[in-house]
């Protein structure tokens, strides 16, 4: 489906009544960590921090990543995951996971962090009344790659995921590592043969390595019903996670490192699963936390897009993105039923399913996050767009990013956007509320255009249809 070559940017609708209303941070291409306020207005940039993602602390502090591993060395590697407060200080920084020396540059400590990390205090790194953040001290969990060689899972080697745990001094306290336990992720022997065919490769200089799960997002449970129901697969120390390249989520033990609780990477097995339908290419997967409406549900944005592994067929020759769908959803799902609790999809957004599905539609990246009035933001990452709607689907406020990525990404991309309170940011006065009004694209015009208006009625012709040769005649506009 195509799109306009003009669109607005910046924020174009916004109901102060029905909203949740707060700052909403998100990665302005190559700019930095911009915050913007319900109108769109800009007011503060930390220029620098490259977002994978960017979350804001109470009292106007950001967790961000700098620095990126040249991309023939590595996919997607953080240099390092740092805190500044408002003035752009660095007053924590984590590096000292992997020593690397890659040719032609100087050796150096990396990260290796990407897509996701938490800070203690809160499990799922978005504003939740009852949890929050720490600032100073406490303990950190990052996502971060590790090559290794799994001859029994790919003939390749592989870019595998690995959890950390760090301290506030940088020391690795515990640590998951997904290759370990390939037997518990549910792979037929269809898709167990495709990975070891194909791991998902990415090309790099020394030789191509296989992204194989491509894990992208990472929380901790959280207090729950579950678990206080006696459901040890939810204890709040336990982390949920989905990788994206294997339509895969799954909750690892803390203690224990098992997977405990999985969804995917099939969605054809019992019923709840196939009125569920498959999910594909998921991300940003976690437990909406307490005190949140829809609390102990699990919230994700399924792609669509291509993904998973199985049996080669004419449109994955190599059984790689094995199943394709050219629409997105925003689906809360109750983790034990796996009833679908709420969703937003095509429909409900509007469109005429599946005539124009591709309207809302992000193949990649993209995330939801539950307010505390019980609407949900949602950031469709490949278009650029942030918006609210409520648990009616109506749209409450919508913000489309004016800032393009360079080089081979030059997109309008926003990869997770989050809202936060305006008292977390005491440095700024209450900004004024000013409602954006829904646009009548009907009558819309750019500056300079013809304006609208009715078909006169002198141009107007009936068409004689009983006539073999009737002439058709061209319409003009007042």
């Amino acid at each position: 489906m195509g799109h306009p070559t003009v669109y607005p940017t910046g924020a174009t609708r916004y109901d102060p009544e029905a909203a949740w209303s707060g700052y909403t941070l998100f990665q302005a291409a190559d700019l930095g960590a911009l915050l913007i306020d319900m109108n769109g207005r800009e007011v503060k940039l930390w220029r620098g921090l490259q977002g994978f993602p960017n979350k804001l602390l109470p009292g106007g502090q950001v967790l961000g990543s700098t620095g990126r591993r040249d991309p023939q060395h590595g996919f997607q590697d953080q240099l390092d995951l740092v805190q500044v407060d408002w003035d752009g200080k660095v007053v924590w920084r984590f590096s000292e996971l992997e020593h690397i020396s890659d040719p032609g540059q100087p050796a150096r400590w990396y990260a290796r962090q990407h897509h996701d990390f938490q800070r203690e205090g809160n499990p799922v790194g978005y504003y939740a009344p009852q949890f929050e953040p720490r600032v100073s001290g406490g303990s950190t969990l990052l996502l971060v790659h590790e090559d290794v060689s799994r001859p029994e899972i790919s003939e390749y080697k592989l870019l595998d995921d690995k959890f950390v745990e760090v301290s506030w001094d940088g020391k690795v306290v515990w640590e998951w590592r997904a290759s370990d336990h390939y037997d518990e992720l549910g792979f037929d022997e269809a898709a167990r043969a495709a990975i070891y065919r194909n791991p998902n490769l990415r090309p790099r200089a020394d030789g191509p390595i296989g992204d194989w799960l491509h894990i992208n997002s990472l929380s901790r449970i959280g207090a729950n019903r579950h678990y206080d129901q006696g459901d040890e697969r939810f204890h709040p120390d336990n982390i949920i996670w989905d990788a994206r390249d294997a339509n895969l989520m799954a909750i690892t033990d803390r203690r224990s490192g098992k997977v405990v609780w999985r969804l995917g990477p099939r969605y054809d097995g019992s019923t709840a699963e196939r009125e569920l339908g498959w999910i594909i290419g998921q991300h940003h997967a976690h437990i909406i936390p307490r005190g949140l409406p829809g609390e102990g549900n699990l919230l994700v944005f399924d792609n669509g897009g291509w993904a998973g592994y199985g049996e080669p067929h004419p449109a994955a020759p190599q059984g790689v993105q094995h199943v394709r769908r050219d629409y997105s959803r925003v689906l809360e799902i109750d983790p034990v039923t796996l009833a679908i609790v709420w969703q937003y999809t095509p429909a409900e957004a509007g469109f005429v399913v599946p005539l124009d599905a591709a309207r809302f539609y992000s193949p990649f990246i993209s995330s939801a996050q539950r307010l505390p009035n019980g609407n949900t933001l949602i950031t469709e990452g490949a278009n650029g767009r942030i918006f609210e709607v409520t648990r009616e689907h109506t749209l409450v406020w919508e913000y489309i990013s004016p800032y393009w990525g360079s080089g081979r990404h030059a997109l309008n991309l926003v990869y997770r956007a989050y809202r936060v309170p305006y008292d977390w940011v005491p440095q700024l006065p209450h900004p004024d509320e000013v409602e954006i009004a829904t646009i009548d694209v009907a009558t819309f015009r750019v500056p300079g255009a013809a304006a609208p208006g009715r078909v006169s009625e002198t141009v107007i012709a009936e068409i004689d249809t009983s006539q073999p040769d009737a002439v058709f005649c061209v319409l003009t506009a007042e």
